[in-house]
């Protein structure tokens, strides 16, 4: 047998490792369980909280753990709970809660467990939330003094979701990670018009999977293959030492992306893996 190339895969969930109904093609399932069994390190990298990264977690049902929440936490299925957790600060999550008070956009804040969010006052707001797990309804003064990984923001009043970034950014005026996109990028919501910030503690994104490999497992980014189809994957491919694009991706991904290949509800992915770590 050959000496392979790469010792751990990270993969992004939406648009990339799941289909819309929220499934892995069986061949790309196979493969993976395949090449955990061989030491390969298979490691989800998603934007989701850890409550809804845990169904494709035991669909997968490959015990390592799970970057989540964009890089700012690290989640261990099998002791059911965070390794890792950054939190924004308080100064920060106010200013959140503040400027979407100001500007009347719908506001999150995502802690371990929980979503504490506003009421929603609109249809369109009542289905942005309608898929998210474990939502509280509270007063905007409730979503202050929280441990949140994140803050998120709605706006159905922005052109483009960098226009909002900018403008959110510019407003907290100190150092945190944002990611931005369109709710219809998502599966479920493909006629929203709504636009979606994500505002997290300072952190490498989805590329803290590469750190977290690095320190306890001692392998190089550049033995690290990393797969994703958007902007809030860029930090993982730009930095792994193959980097690669589903067929779906957006632009921004596929401008730093090695290499592409086929979409998302192929069984591409699968064969990727049997590529790279299972041929003989």
């Amino acid at each position: 047998m050959s000496p392979r190339r790469f010792d751990a895969i990270l993969l992004d969930l939406d648009g990339t490792l799941v289909d819309e109904r929220d499934q892995i093609h069986s061949r790309t399932l196979s493969a993976l369980r395949a090449a955990a069994a061989r030491g390969v390190r298979v490691m989800i990298a998603t934007g989701r909280s850890e409550l809804a990264t845990i169904p494709v977690i035991e669909q997968l049902a490959i015990p390592f753990p799970a970057i989540v929440f964009n890089g700012a936490g690290l989640y261990c299925h099998e002791r059911k709970r965070m390794l890792e957790e950054r939190v924004l600060s308080e100064r920060t999550l106010g200013r959140a809660v503040r400027f979407g008070e100001e500007r009347g956009h719908m506001t999150v804040a995502m802690c371990h467990g929980v979503k504490y969010a506003t009421n929603p006052r609109s249809d369109a707001e009542i289905h942005a939330l309608r898929d998210m797990t474990g939502v509280r309804y509270v007063d905007r003064s409730e979503l202050l003094d929280r441990r949140a990984l994140r803050a998120t923001l709605f706006s159905d009043r922005h052109a483009t979701s960098q226009e909002f970034a900018d403008e959110l950014e510019d407003y907290l005026g100190q150092p945190v990670y944002i990611t931005h996109f369109p709710l219809a990028c998502l599966p479920h919501h493909r006629s929203s018009q709504l636009i979606v910030c994500d505002v997290h503690p300072p952190c490498r994104g989805k590329a803290e999977g590469l750190r977290f490999l690095a320190d306890e497992h001692a392998i190089d980014p550049a033995r690290v293959v990393a797969v994703g189809d958007a902007g809030n994957d860029v930090p993982m491919i730009s930095a792994a030492g193959l980097g690669v694009a589903v067929g779906n991706a957006y632009p921004e991904a596929l401008a730093v992306a090695d290499r592409v290949i086929g979409a998302n509800d192929t069984d591409a992915i699968g064969a990727l893996v049997e590529e790279l770590f299972l041929a003989d």
